[in-house]
């Protein structure tokens, strides 16, 4: 195959693997659901279920029938006097719970973890979720410079998009104060179920000085990147070698985060529960529910990404090689 194949097709595969992963980026990525008696499948037809997507947590219930008790009204029944102590989440789900059509199964996962004394889904992930976005951007720009074949070109396109997204990081995080934003709605929504102030305020400060941390990191790394380039041949292999692992940074994210929301439990759950692992892959048992976690269409999408990207890379170190 002659030299003008090879970087047609080192081309070909680069762009689908952007699009693939832009595609990914939009769309639902796992999916858990848990199932109990008192959550009925004429109202929960898939159990109460939510969707993982790399910038946040979103509902997954299909829409039911109207007039069926639901499962946290249910549970309020059970627990008695004992509901005063659980005031704050019920009271959050109880109009909701009115009619099945309205239902937000994000808020009903909550209310779930709640008794068990589990910190809720918008307090896990707060630096990923906030900068997944630039972090895309950041590897789309990796996968445009491996399509050019001179060290110039890829300098230059690698030079302009990192800047950009750079640019971009700093003026909405910082500058538009989107940060100091989802700060204040990640302290509302933790007080909700943990209502510690002094706690909840080092939290939050916790939270900002990370993602700054994190911002400064991503910066280091693409000076780092254009540094390697420059410097090093073979160094641009990691242009699209990285953004390949994408599927396995997801994963060891999301398992890390699941045992963090295991083993941190709190006493003010309604139930005890020992620490455990929840889990990331397949079917489980927690108390009286039954929990499953299964990768959904934009993990394969991911998954697709990353042969195409990984498939370029062979055909570019097969280059390198024949070149001496």
């Amino acid at each position: 195959m002659n030299t003008q194949k090879q970087n047609l097709m080192v081309r070909g595969l680069t762009l689908l693997a952007l699009v693939l992963m832009i595609a990914a980026y939009f769309s639902p990525i796992w999916w858990v659901s848990l199932t109990a008696p008192n959550y009925p499948k004429e109202a929960f037809p898939d159990g109460i279920r939510i969707h993982f997507h790399f910038n946040g947590v979103f509902n997954g219930c299909k829409v039911a029938g109207a007039g069926t008790r639901l499962g946290s009204e249910t549970m309020q029944a059970d627990m008695g006097e004992d509901t005063e102590r659980y005031n704050p989440i019920l009271d959050k789900n109880k109009d909701m719970n009115k009619d099945a059509k309205g239902l937000d199964c994000v808020h009903e996962m909550n209310t779930i973890n709640h008794y068990v004394g589990m910190y809720p889904i918008d307090t896990g992930s707060p630096v990923e979720l906030r900068l997944s976005k630039f972090i895309f951007g950041w590897f789309a720009v990796m996968l445009l410079g491996f399509m050019a074949t001179q060290r110039k070109n890829q300098l230059m396109i690698l030079g302009a998009g990192f800047a950009a997204v750079a640019v971009w990081m700093v003026v909405d995080q910082i500058v538009m104060g989107q940060l100091a934003a989802f700060a204040d709605h990640y302290h509302h929504e933790a007080s909700t179920f943990f209502n510690q102030p002094e706690v909840l305020d080092r939290w939050e400060a916790n939270l900002i000085m990370a993602t700054k941390a994190s911002i400064a990191g991503i910066v280091v790394a693409m000076a780092i990147i254009m540094l390697g380039v420059w410097k090093i041949r073979s160094f641009s292999l990691l242009l699209v070698l990285v953004p390949a692992m994408l599927p396995v940074f997801f994963v060891l994210d999301y398992a890390g985060w699941l045992w963090f929301f295991g083993h941190n439990l709190h006493p003010w759950g309604a139930f005890t529960v020992k620490p455990f692992m929840p889990t990331v892959f397949g079917e489980g048992k927690v108390a009286q529910f039954a929990t499953y976690s299964y990768p959904y269409y934009g993990y394969a999408m991911l998954i697709g990404s990353s042969m195409a990207a990984l498939l370029a890379l062979l055909i570019r170190r097969k280059q390198m090689r024949e070149q001496g």
